[in-house]
C-alpha cells in the first residue's frame, strides 16, 4: 500500500500514542495490598502475646477519644502555621503549639503531591501509585481498607463539608454531607463560607462521632497568586478563627462525655514558591500536623518542638484512636505521643497490633520477608511482649517489670520504623509485559524523505506471510504462559480475548512490517542518507549540529540531574544553533567561488519576490553545491537595511533569547533564586507590569495582524484589548486611571469576550481552509486561512499567559519573524532543517514558560479562565494548551510557513514524518531509559513525572502531524 510519508509518520504517532499508554499502564505499579477482600467480615485482632499464660485480653482496646474533628486545610505549608506567617497571623494556633495541650509534628507527604492520593494516604496509611496524579482529575471510589469505612462499619456518624473528592472517593459513607468544585481555583471565598456556615449548627449538636472539614481557599490563592500574596495572611487568620471555635466547642461538650475530643489540624500537601504543588520539593511535601486534645496534659514550661513524622502515619493513629481495626494496606505506624500518657500495658497492646498489622502486610508482599530486618525484630519484641505479659499477670510490679516494658517499647518502635521502611520500598512492582514500543519510522527514514516523499507500507505481504502466523502463535502461546502461571496478573490478562488477540494481531503484523523493510534496505543497498533523492548529497555543518544534538539531548535523559535541568540543554542546542547560523550566513556572505555555475537561485525585486524556498532542485548535483553557490550571490542580493538585518538576525535572537531565560528560573537547582517573574508579579512592580503587558500586546497585535484579513485584524485588535481587560479586571494589571484593586473581580465577563474573537477567527481560518479546497486555483486563501487559525491561537495564548509572560510569546512572534524572512528564504533551508529548527525553537519556549518537568509548574488556573464552574473537558483543554503553548505555536507557524513557500506537496510530508520522528525518539529512548531505572532512587520524585510529560507531549505532537496530514491532503486534492 503507496502513502505519504506524512499519513504514515501520523499513523505511527497514533499507534505509539497506544503503545505509550500501554506501557504507563504497565509501568506505574500498584502498590502492595492486603490479600484480604474489603468486603469480608472483619478479622479477630491478634490476642496479647504471652510466654506460658493465656491472656485475657484478645479483644481491640476501648477507643481513646469520644469525637475526632479532622480539619485539613489543602495546600498548608508547615511554615504557614510553624514560622513566621503563623505567629503573625495564626496566634491561636500558635498558642495550641507553644503551650496547650497537643503534640505538634511535621508530616512528611509522598509525590505526587496532589489532592486525591494525598487523601487516600491519610485516610488508608499506604502509597498511593503514581497513576493517581492522573487520576486526580476524576477520582474512583476507594475500594481499600481505609479508616472512613471502618468507622462506618463500627456504627459510628461521620459528616463531612469539604472539597467533593472526598465525597467521591467514599460514596455512601457520610450520614450528613455538603461538597465544593475543588478545581474552580479562582474562587477562594465561597468555597470556604460553604463549608464554615455548617460549623455553629453542627458542632451545637451531639449526634456525629467523626467531623471532616476540608478548606480549599489557601489551595486556590496560591495557584492564583502565589504563596507570598496579600491574601494569604487573611486566609490564615480566617483558618485560626474557625480552629478556635471548633477547638472552643470541644472543649465545652466534654463535661457530657467520658472521654476527652481529638482535633487534628493538618495539610493534605504543601505549596511550591510559584504557589503550585504535585512535585517532591521540601515546600510541598512538608505539612504540619497538630493533635489537639485534653488528653495531651503539659506541665508549665514543657516546650515542644514539632517532630517529623510520615502522612501515613496518621491512618493507624486515627483507627487506634477510635477504637478500630488499623486499615489493612496501611504501611504507616502509631504516632506514639498520643499514648504515651496510658498505661505500659496499653501502650504496648497498642504497638503490638500494629506490628502485627504491618508485619502480615510484609508476609503477603514480600516472598523473603524471614529474612527481613522488620519481622525479625518484630518477632524479637513479640518474644519480650510475652515474658512482660507473664510478669504483669504474676502481680510482679518491681522495677524489673518497669525497665523491661521500656526496652519493650523502644523494641517495638524499632520494629515499626523498620517494617514500614520495608513496606514503603516495597511499591516498585512492574508489570513489565504490558512495556511496548514502535520502531518502524527509523527504518522508513529512506523512503520517506524521498522526493516524492511517498513510501510503500509492507501490510499485506506479512499479513499473509508464514512469518505473521508464526509471530502471532508465538505471542499467544506467552500470553498463555504468562497469564496463567503469574501470581499478579498483568495488565493484558484482565483484557478480554478478542481485544488481547487484536493487540498481539497488531504486534505480529508490526513486527512483519520490520523485517520486510529491513529486507529491502540490505537488498537494494537503500541505506539511509540526509537526501535519498540526491544519492551525491552530503552533511553540512548544521545537519550534524541537529543530528548530534538530538542524539545528545535523549542521551542527557538518563542522568537525574540533567531531566530536572533539560530547560538547560534547549537553551544550549538553541543558543549553538543561532551561532550556527551566523557562521554560516556569514560564509554565504563574504565567501564567493565565481567558477562554479550558480543553480537553483534567483531573486526578483529582493525578498518580496524570491521564489519558494523550498522547491524541488532536481537540475542540481548536489544540495551542497545548491546551498554554497545560492549562497554566494547574498552579497550581491542583499541591500540596504535587509544586508544588515540578515547579518543580524542570529546576534538578535540570541539576545531575546538571553532575556527570555532571565523572566522564569525553573529547574529544581536555580528555581529559588530571584528572576524578573518575581520581580514584575510583586505588588510593588504593578505598574511596570502593567506598561510591559501592554507593549506585548501591542507587539503581538503588530507581528500577528499583516497575515490576517481586514475582518480578522479587527477581531484580534478588540481580542487583545480584552485581554487586557481581563487582567485588569482579576487585578493583575492596572488601567492608567485606576489607583488601587478595589473592583477585582474574576473576570468572567472579560474572558468570555475574549473567546468570541478567538472562536471568530479560528472559524473565519477554518472556512478558509475548506473554501481552499473547493477553489482549487485559489492558493492565497488558503495561506490566509492558516494564518487566521494561527493568529486565533496566538490570542488564546495570550489570554491563558499570566501578564508577566506575555514578553515570551511577543519575543516567540518576533523571533519567527526574523528567522522566516532574513534565514531561512535567502538561505533556502529545506523541509527537514526548518523543521527541527521548529521543534527545537517550541521545546525552548515551552521552558521560558516557566514549565519544567515538575508536575508543580502546570499552571492550573490557566484552565478557569472565564469559566465560573468547573468543567472537565474546557479546564483540562485550557490547561494542556497553557501549558504547551510554545510547541502548539512553533509547529502551527511551521504548517503556514511551508504551505505559503513550498512549490510542491513533498515539503509538508517531509516535515511531518521529520516532526513525528524527532518527536518520536525521545519518547522511545526515554521509556527504555526508565524501564532500566526503575530501581533509581530518583524513579519518583524526578523520572516519573517527566515520563508523563513525555507521554502528553507525545499526544501534543500526533495532533500536530494530523494537522500536517490534514493540510497535505488539501495539497494533492488542490494538485
Amino acid at each position: 500500500m503507496r502513502l505519504g510519508s506524512g499519513t504514515f509518520a501520523a499513523c505511527c504517532v497514533a499507534i505509539e500514542v497506544l503503545g505509550v499508554a500501554v506501557f504507563l499502564r504497565g509501568f506505574f505499579p500498584a502498590p502492595v495490598r492486603s490479600s484480604a477482600r474489603t468486603e469480608h467480615r472483619a478479622e479477630s485482632p491478634a490476642p496479647e502475646p504471652s510466654a506460658g499464660s493465656s491472656s485475657n485480653w484478645t479483644k481491640l482496646p476501648p477507643p481513646l477519644f469520644s469525637k475526632v474533628v479532622i480539619v485539613l486545610i489543602d495546600a498548608l505549608r508547615d511554615d504557614f502555621v510553624f514560622g513566621s506567617k503563623g505567629v503573625k497571623f495564626m496566634p491561636y494556633t500558635t498558642y495550641l503549639v507553644e503551650k496547650g495541650a497537643s503534640h505538634s509534628f511535621v508530616a512528611e507527604a509522598k509525590p505526587p503531591t496532589v489532592t486525591m492520593p494525598r487523601i487516600k494516604a491519610l485516610m488508608t496509611g499506604s502509597l498511593p501509585g503514581f497513576i493517581d496524579v492522573v487520576r486526580n482529575l476524576n477520582s474512583p471510589a476507594l475500594l481499600e481498607d481505609n479508616v472512613i469505612r471502618q468507622a462506618k462499619a463500627a456504627g459510628k456518624r461521620i459528616f463531612f463539608y469539604g472539597d467533593e473528592t472526598w465525597i467521591k472517593l467514599f460514596p455512601k459513607h457520610f450520614v450528613e454531607y455538603d461538597g465544593t468544585t475543588s478545581f474552580f481555583v479562582s474562587d477562594y471565598t465561597e468555597v470556604d463560607n460553604n463549608v464554615t456556615r455548617h460549623l455553629d449548627k453542627v458542632l451545637k449538636r451531639g449526634d456525629w462521632d467523626v467531623l471532616i472539614l476540608h478548606y480549599l481557599g489557601l489551595d486556590h490563592i496560591g495557584h492564583v497568586s502565589g504563596p507570598h500574596s496579600p491574601l494569604i495572611g487573611r486566609k490564615l487568620s480566617e483558618m485560626d478563627g474557625v480552629l478556635m471555635r471548633i477547638h472552643t466547642a470541644l472543649l465545652s461538650k466534654e463535661r457530657e462525655t467520658l472521654l476527652p475530643n481529638l482535633l487534628v489540624l493538618c495539610g493534605d500537601h504543601g505549596m511550591s514558591e510559584t504557589g503550585s504543588h504535585g512535585a517532591s520539593s521540601t515546600e510541598e511535601v512538608n505539612t504540619p500536623l497538630i493533635l489537639i486534645s485534653s488528653a495531651f496534659e503539659r506541665k508549665p514550661g514543657d516546650m515542644r518542638h514539632p517532630k517529623r513524622v510520615q502522612q501515613t502515619d496518621l491512618a493507624a493513629t486515627l483507627a487506634i484512636g477510635l477504637g478500630l481495626p488499623i486499615p489493612k494496606d496501611s504501611v504507616g505506624s502509631l504516632i506514639f505521643p498520643v499514648v504515651e500518657g496510658k498505661p505500659m500495658r496499653e501502650q504496648l497492646r497498642f504497638l503490638h497490633l500494629n506490628t502485627v498489622q504491618l508485619s502480615k502486610l510484609l508476609q503477603e508482599n514480600v516472598p523473603s520477608y524471614e529474612k527481613d530486618p522488620g519481622f525479625e525484630q518484630f518477632k524479637v519484641s513479640e518474644k519480650m511482649h510475652g515474658n512482660w505479659i507473664k510478669l504483669y499477670l504474676e502481680e510482679n510490679n518491681s522495677e524489673v517489670l518497669f525497665n523491661l516494658g521500656t526496652k519493650v517499647l523502644r523494641q517495638y518502635l524499632d520494629a515499626l520504623k523498620t517494617l514500614s521502611l520495608s513496606l514503603s520500598t516495597q511499591v516498585a512492582q512492574y508489570d513489565i509485559y504490558s512495556m511496548m514500543v514502535l520502531t518502524l519510522l527509523l527504518l522508513s527514514i529512506p523512503q520517506a524523505l524521498r522526493r516524492k516523499a511517498e513510501l510503500d507500507v509492507p501490510l499485506s505481504s506479512p499479513v499473509f506471510s508464514l512469518l505473521f502466523y508464526l509471530m502471532f502463535l508465538v505471542l499467544s502461546a506467552i500470553h498463555v504462559i504468562v497469564c496463567t502461571s503469574a501470581e499478579s496478573s498483568c495488565y493484558f490478562c484482565g483484557l478480554p480475548w478478542l481485544a488481547a488477540c487484536g493487540v498481539m494481531a497488531l504486534i505480529s503484523a508490526l513486527l512483519c512490517a520490520i523485517v520486510s523493510v529491513l529486507t529491502k534496505m540490505f537488498v537494494r543497498g537503500n541505506l539511509p542518507s540526509k537526501n535519498p533523492a540526491h544519492p551525491n548529497s552530503g552533511w553540512s555543518e548544521l545537519d550534524l549540529l541537529m543530528v548530534f544534538g538530538t542524539v545528545g539531548h535523549v542521551l542527557s535523559l538518563g542522568a537525574s540531574s540533567f531531566v530536572e535541568e533539560e530547560h538547560q540543554t534547549w537553551y544550549f542546542l538553541v543558543n549553538t544553533l543561532c551561532l550556527a547560523l551566523s557562521q554560516e550566513i556569514y560564509r554565504s556572505y563574504f565567501l564567493r567561488d565565481d567558477g562554479e555555475p550558480q543553480c537553483c537561485f534567483h531573486v526578483e525585486q529582493g525578498f518580496a519576490g524570491a521564489t519558494p524556498a523550498l522547491q524541488d532542485r532536481t537540475s542540481c548535483d548536489t544540495r551542497e553545491q545548491d546551498r554554497v553557490h545560492m549562497s554566494s550571490s547574498l552579497s550581491e542580493v542583499l541591500r540596504g537595511w535587509e544586508k544588515w538585518m540578515v547579518l543580524a538576525s542570529p546576534w538578535l535572537i540570541l539576545a531575546c533569547c538571553r532575556l527570555l531565560r532571565s523572566l522564569n528560573q525553573t529547574g529544581v537547582q536555580w528555581a529559588h533564586r530571584p528572576d524578573l517573574g518575581h520581580w514584575l508579579t510583586s505588588s510593588d512592580h504593578k505598574a511596570e507590569l502593567s506598561v510591559l503587558a501592554a507593549l506585548s500586546l501591542l507587539v503581538t497585535f503588530t507581528l500577528v495582524q499583516r497575515g490576517c484579513s481586514p475582518v480578522s485584524k479587527a477581531a484580534l485588535a478588540l481580542g487583545l484589548l480584552g485581554v487586557y481587560c481581563y487582567r485588569a479586571a482579576i487585578g493583575n494589571v492596572l488601567f492608567p486611571w485606576q489607583q488601587d484593586n478595589r473592583d477585582i473581580s474574576k473576570g468572567i465577563i472579560e474572558a468570555r469576550f475574549v473567546y468570541v474573537f478567538i472562536l471568530g477567527i479560528l472559524f473565519t481560518g477554518t472556512k478558509d481552509l475548506l473554501k481552499s479546497q473547493v477553489i482549487a486555483a485559489d492558493f492565497k486563501i488558503k495561506t490566509v486561512g492558516l494564518w487566521e487559525i494561527y493568529s486565533g491561537l496566538v490570542l488564546l495564548a495570550a489570554l491563558l499567559f499570566r501578564p508577566h509572560n506575555l514578553p515570551v510569546l511577543a519575543f516567540s512572534l518576533l523571533i519567527q519573524t526574523v528567522m522566516s524572512k532574513f534565514i531561512w528564504k535567502p538561505l533556502r533551508h529545506d523541509a527537514a532543517e526548518i523543521t527541527v529548527m521548529h521543534y527545537w525553537f517550541g521545546q525552548a519556549f515551552f521552558y521560558f514558560q516557566g514549565n519544567s518537568n515538575n508536575i508543580a509548574t502546570v499552571d492550573i488556573s490557566a484552565g478557569f479562565v472565564g469559566l465560573d464552574t468547573y468543567v472537565e473537558i474546557p479546564a483540562v483543554f485550557l490547561t494542556a494548551f497553557g501549558t504547551y503553548a510554545g510547541p502548539v505555536l512553533w509547529a502551527s507557524h511551521l504548517v503556514h510557513f511551508l504551505s505559503s513557500e513550498a512549490s510542491s506537496g513533498s515539503a509538508l510530508r517531509h516535515a511531518c514524518f521529520c516532526y513525528a520522528l524527532i518527536g518520536s525518539i525521545p519518547v522511545s529512548a526515554y521509556i527504555i531509559l526508565v524501564t532500566s531505572l526503575r530501581y533509581h532512587l530518583f524513579i519518583w520524585s524526578v523520572f516519573s513525572p517527566k515520563l508523563l510529560y513525555e507521554g502528553m507531549h507525545l499526544l501534543v505532537t500526533a495532533a500536530v502531524c494530523a494537522f500536517f496530514t490534514a493540510m497535505d491532503q488539501t495539497s494533492l486534492t488542490k494538485s
